[in-house]
């Protein structure tokens, strides 16, 4: 969404020189700090929207369609408070200014439009004055005020005034109205965002002839549609050479700062996005960059990423990851499992502009290489960045290290004898279908979360799991479309390890070793996730010997027949999560013997028939999730589960729960909407 204007070539250089003599001014007069800075930049900006608006040619379909949209929300019955919502530089003030000026607005609202930028560090009293005057002006007439740049909740309950017929329009980078009045400013489409970079970049809409079009689409496509981003780059590679736009080109694609230029008109204002966070969020959105471009990130990860790093609880990095998305500063997965209780992570996503992305690496990647909090790869290349091998006679002091590769055997570690005394957590992202573990693991002594994701189109073999016998400290595990190594009585035990997730993996009779106890080499396991391994058959005997374990979840393994009889000696389970497990044709009966379980999730297991006719033995059961499984057998012990408080299945079964609904108060029996999904699949 953007308004574009023509003749656009001399004005950015204009804005530059004001920008400058404003630094400088501010600079002489002593006055230093991010906050003033950035208010020379709004000016500048401004005077840019000044400057650039003799022309009234307009393209792009997005505005028009926000516009609509927003004047819908705007005229509908229902007026008060509404909302225009997004990342930073998408387009939000130009859509506002575009409303303000919009004829039929001006006719809805009889003339009587105030716009007003609030900014972060605003003099309520002041605009709260300005508003009251502006509403006294008129009785019984429709007004409409535009609050711009707002930052908090706090400043915008106090600059709204509950008078019939009168609407506020408040704009802000964080989402402060309800959902159904918001409009989301999305990024352009490609062919709108190529149309935007070419007149900042040409003075006009098209790649001149003789230019290399290939180069120019893609540094236009690094901008990925935000319109500041397309402006500030175009702008600053106007008359530059090619070999110049080359070296731009290079920077942008490993998550650098085209030039100066771009970083303090670009980075530096996407960093205002950060300023109102409090240090632990912020810290969370900077550990967004550990994870590559244009790809969908497990919320499982991050959640555990952030309980150990962070020493967070699980529910308050829940809020977190919930206030970064609300602050539009990552895009959370729509589902409608996501914060209930007992909901799962392991299937759900965050995704993130690649220009915030770009700013968590800006960031991360200051100061020297051996002495960063992050050591990060912005994007996928043959091997290690050669700075972290020319550095490797200090030790490093990264506490999270991130490297995305393609094949990798022992050569390709050779050159990197890197020591990590402090690194915590390990992301190893590579695209293969044979790949060989970092040497230098073993020298990880304090590793708490390791994450190995194959994005390539096939299960890999991992070579030198020996290193493993090193993580003594490894509490989180996540192994994602691998060959699991076998398992021995050999095996050096992970004492500490608290989470393992195995994710599209060949399980290889991993665990049908004849005499391998799995409960000793996992004495503190408690959350094994075993989700899309198509050739797990049945489940080890053993593993029922875990005695710590507090939740087992079995998911969309398709050829799974049968659970262990023995399950009733984990005494510690809670959550048994075995959804779209389609082979599975009864649960033991033993299963009714589980003392602690409180959430039973059996959905989408078509081919079983009924539940264990003991099944009210469960008196701590609270939830059942048994969509599309076609029950027909009342359960006439289930009037005993004392605890239910919330079943789930489809319409036509949910008449055996009749006489369970009327034994047990407050039980509440929802009859299941149609869900699918594939966001499992990588894109």
């Amino acid at each position: 969404v953007h308004l574009l204007r023509a003749n656009s070539d001399v004005r950015f250089d204009r804005v530059d020189r004001s920008l400058e003599m404003m630094t400088e001014h501010l600079g002489s007069m002593k006055i230093g700090g991010g906050g003033m800075i950035r208010e020379a930049m709004k000016i500048a900006e401004a005077t840019m929207e000044i400057e650039m608006g003799n022309d009234e040619e307009k393209f792009g379909v997005g505005l028009e369609i926000g516009k609509r949209k927003v004047k819908k929300m705007m005229f509908s019955a229902e007026r008060g408070l509404i909302g225009i919502s997004g990342m930073g530089g998408v387009g939000k003030t130009t859509l506002a200014r575009e409303l303000e000026r919009d004829v039929e607005v001006q006719c809805h609202f009889e003339n009587k439009v105030l716009f007003l930028t609030v900014s972060q560090s605003p003099m309520l009293e002041e605009l709260r004055a300005h508003i009251w005057v502006f509403y006294e002006g008129g009785v019984k007439t429709q007004k409409l005020v535009i609050l711009d740049d707002v930052w908090t909740r706090e400043a915008l309950d106090a600059l709204t005034f509950n008078i019939p017929g009168c609407t506020t329009l408040v704009v802000s980078r964080s989402k402060l109205t309800e959902p159904k009045v918001t409009y989301d400013v999305e990024v352009l489409r490609e062919d709108e965002a190529l149309s935007l970079f070419c007149l900042c970049a040409f003075g006009q809409k098209t790649i001149p002839p003789g230019f290399d079009k290939k180069m120019v689409e893609q540094v236009s496509g690094e901008c990925k549609g935000l319109p500041l981003a397309l402006k500030v780059t175009g702008a600053s590679l106007k008359d530059r050479p090619e070999m110049y736009w080359k070296g731009a080109l290079q920077r942008l694609q490993k998550g650098e700062p085209a030039d100066e230029t771009h970083e303090t008109r670009l980075l530096h204002q996407m960093e205002a996005s950060l300023e109102n966070l409090d240090s632990t969020t912020r810290e969370c959105f900077l550990d967004l960059g550990a994870f590559p471009e244009d790809r969908k990130i497990p919320v499982d990860v991050l959640i555990n990423m952030w309980i150990e790093i962070h020493d967070l609880e699980e529910a308050i990095a829940f809020a977190t990851l919930v206030d970064l998305s609300h602050k539009n500063l990552l895009t959370l997965g729509k589902d409608p499992r996501l914060g209930s209780s007992y909901a799962s992570y392991y299937d759900v996503f965050v995704t993130q502009h690649d220009v915030l992305r770009d700013l968590a690496l800006h960031l991360s990647n200051k100061g020297k290489v051996n002495i960063r909090k992050r050591l990060l790869m912005p994007k996928r290349e043959s091997s290690l960045p050669k700075e972290w091998g020319r550095n490797s006679d200090e030790p490093y002091r990264a506490q999270i290290v991130s490297i995305h590769t393609g094949d990798m055997d022992e050569m390709g570690w050779s050159d990197f004898d890197m020591d990590f005394p402090k690194a915590e957590i390990l992301i190893l992202n590579f695209s293969s279908d044979k790949y060989v573990l970092p040497p230098f693991i073993t020298k990880m002594s304090k590793l708490r979360v390791l994450v190995i994701i194959n994005n390539g189109m096939s299960p890999a073999v991992l070579n030198d799991f020996s290193i493993f016998a090193n993580l003594s400290y490894l509490r989180t595990l996540w192994l994602e479309r691998v060959h699991v190594p076998e398992l021995y009585n050999t095996t050096v035990p992970l004492k500490k390890l608290h989470k393992m997730s195995l994710i599209l993996c060949k399980i290889n009779n991993s665990f049908d070793q004849t005499g391998v106890d799995i409960s000793n080499l996992f004495p503190k396991l408690a959350d094994l996730t075993i989700d899309h391994c198509d050739d797990l058959v049945s489940l080890p005997s053993s593993i029922c010997g875990m005695t710590s374990l507090n939740s087992l979840s079995i998911t969309n393994c398709p050829r799974l027949s049968e659970l262990p009889k023995n399950l009733s000696k984990l005494q510690a389970l809670e959550i048994l999560r075995l959804y779209a497990c389609l082979e599975l044709k009864a649960l033991p009966v033993e299963i009714c013997e589980l003392p602690q379980l409180k959430y039973l999730d059996i959905s989408q297991c078509v081919n079983l028939s009924c539940l264990p006719e003991e099944i009210g033995k469960l008196k701590t059961l609270e939830k059942i999730d048994m969509r599309e499984c076609f029950f027909s057998d009342r359960l006439s012990s289930a009037v005993s589960l004392e605890s239910l408080r919330h079943v789930i299945c489809d319409k036509d079964v949910a008449f055996i729960w009749e006489e369970v609904e009327k034994a047990v108060p407050g039980l509440k029996i929802e009859a299941a909407e149609k869900c699918f999904s594939l966001d499992w699949l990588d894109e």
